[in-house]
C-alpha cells in the first residue's frame, strides 16, 4: 500500500445542471504538510535564452505564460491542482506499476500541472504540453520536502469548458483518453483500459518489449502497465471505486455544492485522515457558455469539513493572495541544515496558522465548536448564493466582479479569531 492517496473528478452534462463540467480534488498529502492557494498573473517572457526554473530543473521558457491560480505545497515551484484564465484545470495523483520509477531529479508531476495550466488554453492542449515535456525532460525526483523520499509516476485529469481528458503515465510512456459527458474520476491506480484516444507512439512496442502484452489480444493500459485485474476495477473495494459510485449517486443532478459534498465524504476514504490525510481541497464550475465566468473554490487547509470553499474569478487587477501565500525562504545554509536534520521550516500562511488554532477548540470544547461551525456553515452558504446569482445572470460582464477569494479569507479568519479570543 503506497503512503499517498487523492481523487480527482470531473462531471459533464447531461451528468450536471445548467450546463455546466464540475472539477474536484482532494489533495491528500503528508498531514503536516502547508498548501497553500497563490495566483501568478499572465507574462510575456522576452528572453526565451533563460532558463524556467521549476521544483529540481530548469527547461526552456516559451514566449507567453497564462494567469493560474494554483493549490500547492509551499515547499515546491509546481502545483497539486489549480485553474488557469481560459478556463482549463488540471489535478494529478500519483501512480505507480510495473515501469520502475526514477528517483533521478526531472519534473515532478506537480510541475507538469502547473506548466500545462500555464501554456495550454484547452484541456487538449493542456496535455499537449504535458506530454512534451515528459518526454523531453522525463519525470522523477522526491515528492516530498526533508527525508522522506518518495517518488511515483503521475496521472492527470485536466479539464475545460468543452470536454476532459485522463491522461496517465509510466515513465515517459503515457495514454490518454477523452472525456465528452457523464462523470469520470482517477485515483492512485491507473484507469484506462482499451479505450485508449491518444498514446506515446512507442507505448504497445515497449509493453510487447517487457513481455507485459502478447501483441494479440485486446490492449488494456491499466491491466498491461499495472497488476491491476480491470475486469473487477469497478467492483474492488477501495477509493477509486466508492468514488465513482458518489458521482454516479448524483448523476443528473450534479452542481459544485455535490462535488463539495463528495470531497467531504468520510466514510468513503475520499476525505482522509491519519499520517496522510486531505491538506487541501478544490472545486470548480466551468460553465459551457463562454459569456460567465468560470468559478474555483479553494480551502487552502486541511479537513475540508472544517474548512471553507471560497471562491476565486480571474478578473482584471487580481492583488496577492496574501492570507493563503506562505512565507518564502532561501536554501541558505541554515535552511539546508535544518532539512538534512528533518527538521522543516515553518511554512505556515495566515490562514493555516488561525485554522489550526481554531481546530484545537474544536476537537476540546463542544459549544464554542458547534457556534464555529454555524459561523463557517453560513459564511460558505452565503458565498454559494452569491456565486450561483453570477452564474444565473446572462449578461453579467466578468470585469465588473470583485475577485471575492481575498475577502472570504479574511472573514474566515475572523471566525477562527473570535472563538479562539472568546
Amino acid at each position: 500500500m503506497e503512503p499517498c492517496s487523492c481523487d480527482t473528478f470531473v462531471a459533464l452534462p447531461p451528468a450536471t445542471i445548467d450546463n455546466r463540467v464540475i472539477f474536484g480534488k482532494n489533495s491528500d498529502r503528508p498531514c503536516d504538510e502547508v498548501q497553500e492557494v497563490v495566483y501568478f498573473p499572465a507574462a510575456v517572457h522576452d528572453n526565451l535564452k533563460e532558463h524556467l526554473k521549476c521544483t529540481y530543473i530548469e527547461i526552456d521558457q516559451v514566449p507567453e505564460t497564462y494567469a493560474v491560480v494554483l493549490s500547492r505545497p509551499a515547499w515546491l515551484w509546481g502545483a497539486e491542482m489549480g485553474a488557469n484564465e481560459h478556463g482549463v484545470c488540471i489535478g494529478n495523483e500519483a501512480v505507480w506499476g510495473r515501469e520502475k520509477v526514477c528517483d533521478e531529479e526531472a519534473l515532478l508531476g506537480m510541475d507538469l500541472v502547473r506548466l500545462g495550466l500555464e501554456r495550454g488554453d484547452t484541456a487538449e492542449k493542456a496535455l499537449n504540453v504535458i506530454v512534451d515535456l515528459l518526454e523531453k525532460y522525463g519525470q522523477g525526483g522526491n515528492c516530498s520536502e526533508g527525508r522522506m523520499v518518495f517518488s511515483y509516476h503521475n496521472s492527470f485529469l485536466i479539464a475545460d469548458r468543452n470536454e476532459a481528458w485522463i491522461l496517465e503515465t509510466a515513465g515517459k510512456y503515457w495514454a490518454a483518453e477523452k472525456v465528452e459527458e457523464g462523470v469520470h474520476n482517477i485515483s492512485n491506480q491507473l484507469s484506462i483500459t482499451t479505450k485508449i484516444d491518444r498514446e506515446h507512439p512507442e507505448m504497445r512496442n515497449y509493453a510487447k518489449q517487457r513481455g507485459w502484452w502478447d501483441g494479440k489480444k485486446e490492449f488494456d493500459f491499466a491491466a498491461t502497465y499495472s497488476y491491476l485485474d480491470t475486469a473487477k476495477m469497478m467492483i474492488s473495494p477501495g477509493r477509486y471505486c466508492e468514488g465513482y459510485k458518489l458521482l454516479n449517486k448524483h448523476k443528473g443532478n450534479i452542481t459544485f455544492e455535490t462535488m463539495v459534498e463528495i470531497l467531504r465524504d468520510k466514510p468513503s476514504g475520499i476525505n482522509m485522515e491519519g499520517e496522510f490525510l486531505t491538506t487541501a481541497s478544490m472545486v470548480s464550475v466551468l460553465p459551457q457558455d463562454s459569456n460567465l465566468p468560470c468559478i474555483h473554490f479553494f480551502t487552502g487547509t486541511p479537513h475540508p469539513e472544517r474548512s471553507v470553499f471560497k471562491p476565486f474569478i480571474f478578473v482584471p487587477n487580481i492583488s496577492q493572495l496574501l492570507d493563503t501565500s506562505s512565507p518564502t525562504f532561501e536554501l541558505e545554509d541554515s535552511v539546508k541544515k535544518k532539512l538534512q536534520f528533518n527538521i522543516k521550516p515553518d511554512r505556515r500562511h495566515p490562514l493555516y496558522q488561525k485554522h489550526q488554532e481554531a481546530l484545537e477548540i474544536l476537537d476540546n470544547k463542544m459549544e464554542k465548536a458547534k457556534t464555529m461551525l454555524d459561523n463557517m456553515s453560513k459564511l460558505e452558504k452565503e458565498l454559494f448564493k452569491e456565486m450561483e446569482s453570477i452564474l444565473q445572470n446572462k449578461h453579467l460582464h466578468v470585469d465588473k466582479i470583485v475577485n471575492p477569494f481575498h475577502q472570504c479569507t479574511e472573514d474566515e479568519i475572523r471566525i477562527y479569531k473570535s472563538n479562539v479570543s472568546s
